[in-house]
């Protein structure tokens, strides 16, 4: 299977086994759900998305706890570099993910948000207080969905679609804190 054909693949909410416990829709995801399969582990956030409430803010959540965890071992490009295998790793978990729930962005499916996350904490001004706006912000653009995000996320499918929505959030996210650093410093 070719990569592009991962990323943009439409998903199949039915299988041809019916048998197979996996390809049969979820619509609430469980640790049963996640246990046989690494793509659930990932595209759930290791479990953060199983929250019954505002999953994406949990899986927002654990992406924060994990850099701080992380933070101090990695360097700028060692951060860089885990958040691009991460996005494409999460195209491959999400697609999975969405296929066996029959779901195409099911919302306990997290692992857009924290890759997105650790860019914009990645970026955005160190400290508790510019951490947390940015979190303020970037949850907003990820529910409101204000355009050009609102486009993507209706119109890119498949793995990339749930991660690049995501992406686009954290733009600007970190666009709206540039602007606030020019306008305020």
């Amino acid at each position: 299977m070719a990569i592009g054909s991962i990323f943009m693949q439409p998903l199949s909410t039915t299988s041809a086994d019916s048998n197979d416990r996996s390809a049969r829709p979820w619509p609430n995801p469980t640790f049963a759900f996640m246990r046989p399969r690494l793509s659930h582990w990932i595209a759930l956030g290791f479990g953060s998305g199983l929250s019954p409430v505002a999953p994406g803010t949990v899986g927002t959540l654990w992406a924060w706890a994990a850099f701080a965890v992380l933070d101090p071992w990695l360097s700028d490009a060692g951060w860089w570099s885990l958040i691009a295998a991460s996005f494409a790793l999460g195209c491959w978990a999400c697609q999975n993910t969405g296929r066996d729930l029959g779901v195409l962005d099911h919302s306990g499916m997290v692992w857009d948000e924290i890759v997105a996350f650790w860019a914009v904490l990645l970026i955005v001004p160190a400290g508790f207080i510019s951490q947390m706006l940015a979190f303020i912000v970037f949850r907003a653009f990820d529910v409101i969905k204000p355009p050009p995000i609102r486009y993507f996320d209706r119109t890119l499918k498949g793995g990339f679609g749930v991660m690049f929505d995501d992406a686009l959030a954290a733009f600007m996210t970190v666009l709206v804190f540039a602007v606030w650093m020019a306008v305020y410093r």
